[in-house]
């Protein structure tokens, strides 16, 4: 089955591995072809996986792309390909799948093109690529805040937001929107 994040089970954060990207493509391939009758979805790695040289938790993200008319399809499509459908999970036009089988590791999404979600996720990974000074930074805090053998995910997520903000100042995301992307990440805020 897919990953799950459980409360109390410590978060793992390992050194970028070069074979990331090739595992993507190895998914993206089948992903295209169950979406071959939804024409307008696009398959994206997202996530620190994505960014070269920067530390991650060893699963793909990936966000499969579609206007919100598709939505439908491209959930039906993915359950067809043995993907299980968990819903929004709480993220506005955003829906969860777990995977088939876990070559690799990976959270796959159904996203409506231009969402609030797409557009951080999109973000981030661009920033962190073209910024090795942000991807370096965002790397040694979430290592940082791994090493802990008590941090839980809900820590984790709330105390990498603040460099995740600086990431995402230096993107085209309005303070609005990153403040949305503050408060889903850490409800303190």
């Amino acid at each position: 089955m897919g990953i799950r994040y459980v409360r109390g089970v410590p978060v793992e954060v390992v050194p970028h591995d070069p074979g990331w990207p090739a595992s993507f493509e190895r998914v993206a391939i089948d992903l295209r072809a169950a979406l071959e009758d939804v024409p307008t979805a696009v398959v994206e790695h997202v996530g620190s996986t994505s960014v070269p040289g920067l530390a991650a938790k060893p699963v793909l993200d990936i966000d499969v792309i579609v206007p919100g008319d598709d939505v439908p399809a491209a959930v039906a499509a993915l359950e067809a390909r043995g993907y299980v459908h968990r819903g929004d999970l709480g993220v506005a036009g955003r829906e969860a799948f777990l995977a088939p089988d876990d070559d690799p590791r990976r959270h796959v999404y159904v996203c409506t093109a231009g969402s609030l979600n797409v557009r951080n996720h999109l973000a981030v990974r661009d920033v962190l690529r073209a910024r090795p000074d942000l991807r370096d930074e965002y790397g040694a805090v979430k290592l940082a805040l791994a090493a802990d053998p008590a941090m839980d995910i809900d820590t984790y997520l709330a105390r990498k937001s603040p460099v995740l903000q600086k990431v995402l100042t230096a993107s085209d995301l309005t303070d609005d929107e990153r403040l949305q992307i503050l408060r889903l990440n850490d409800p303190t805020a």
